[in-house]
């Protein structure tokens, strides 16, 4: 293909913290590029976002409805390619259902969908449609984690005994939300946001690391939610308790009122012979440590690392990586798949991004840990997807 993708978004317009992310990691290698949108709810807003972007009027649209209709109808060299879907949580399964529906491929911000109910029905759209669905659940894009995992899996760990992740933040501990600070009211709204709150918002983070990392499937899980700010409306920090199958155990916690702490999402896999940990705010490097040695700092962009890791290594070692390269690799694999079947191509099976099954393996997650804080502090067993 002897040109760049073209992509159409849905939200993400002024005032939005989330949309400028996806639009800097769909930019990163120059593999693609945003031409048209519904960047608000409000007409208004989703054209003066548009011209922000210097985009072609006529191709920003007040609603995400009006955008399909007039997209799908356009002539092949002018269709987009995918749609990026950046709305709050209660607004991803309609303009994902209908954009697949239309033809398009669908790359979606996390959680997948309001609830489970919505997960799986789309999961089924999916399937239907044939399109490529991509999940941005972004930290499985940091090259540490994916070297993480290539431990894990070719058994270097050993027998998997215990996982721990942890996603401490602090920004939420006050009411935050009552100033009408955007990015806490609809996260803390069970309306917009769901079920849950900071265990919908990071908790899935930690989860999916761990499922991503280890491979390790829940058999059953107790949480303890809580809501520590008075007011509010959703939880606000969690603990949970997990058994997986096949006999390891693990421990999951969230919380957005951790003072102090800003983003510090981490996890700790422990094997019968080695173990590992890895911490967002340091992710050039995986920490790996042994029974009879020294530990050791693995440290990205190294040629010691996995070969088939090379390619999600942008700068060389001791130049930082992040954030929003791990969105760019996201961003990457996910462009390959698209650009196969845009073209005729059978989609590559090495192909890297979280997908909907991933999707609904989370919304399950967080259905499951709600019900079991609700009957307090409960074990409940995870549902059959």
């Amino acid at each position: 293909m002897a040109r760049k993708l073209r992509y159409g978004m849905i939200g993400g317009g002024r005032g939005a913290f989330i949309g400028a992310v996806h639009r800097i990691a769909a930019a990163m290698d120059q593999q693609a590029e945003l031409v048209a949108g519904a960047f608000s709810s409000d007409a208004t807003r989703s054209r003066e976002s548009g011209a922000d972007l210097n985009l072609d009027p006529s191709r920003v649209y007040g609603s995400y409805e009006e955008m399909a209709a007039a997209e799908k109808d356009r002539p092949a060299s002018e269709r987009l390619d995918f749609v990026v879907i950046v709305t709050p949580n209660h607004q991803h399964f309609g303009p994902a259902k209908l954009f697949l529906e239309s033809g398009f491929n669908v790359i979606c911000d996390k959680p997948v969908t309001f609830d489970l109910r919505q997960a799986k029905e789309l999961r089924k759209v999916v399937a239907k449609s044939g399109k490529i669905f991509v999940l941005t659940h972004n930290y499985t894009g940091n090259v540490m984690v994916k070297q993480a995992r290539e431990l894990v899996r070719s058994g270097y760990l050993g027998e998997i005994r215990k996982v721990v992740a942890e996603y401490p933040q602090g920004w939420l501990s006050s009411f935050l939300e009552k100033d009408g600070q955007k990015q806490a009211a609809w996260r803390t709204d069970p309306k917009r946001s769901g079920a849950a709150g900071s265990l919908g918002d990071i908790g899935t983070h930690a989860e999916n690391l761990a499922h991503y990392i280890t491979g390790l499937e829940i058999e059953s899980l107790c949480a303890d939610l809580s809501t520590f700010v008075k007011g509010r409306l959703l939880d606000d920090d969690g603990s949970i308790l997990v058994r997986y199958k096949g006999g390891a155990k693990g421990t999951l916690f969230a919380s957005q009122i951790a003072i102090g702490e800003e983003n510090n999402l981490n996890i700790r896999v422990y094997g019968s012979k080695a173990s590992l940990e890895w911490h967002q705010e340091h992710p050039n490097q995986l920490v790996v440590k042994y029974p009879d040695q020294p530990r050791q700092v693995w440290g990205r962009g190294n040629g010691y690392l996995s070969p088939k890791l090379q390619k999600f290594t942008r700068i060389p070692a001791g130049h930082p990586e992040g954030y929003l390269e791990a969105f760019g690799n996201i961003y990457i694999e996910a462009f390959r798949a698209i650009r196969a079947a845009v073209t005729g191509k059978k989609v590559p099976k090495d192909v890297d991004y979280p997908t909907i099954d991933d999707g609904v393996y989370g919304m399950a997650f967080i259905e499951t840990a709600v019900k079991s804080s609700s009957l307090g502090a409960k074990w409940v067993k995870f549902p059959t997807l």
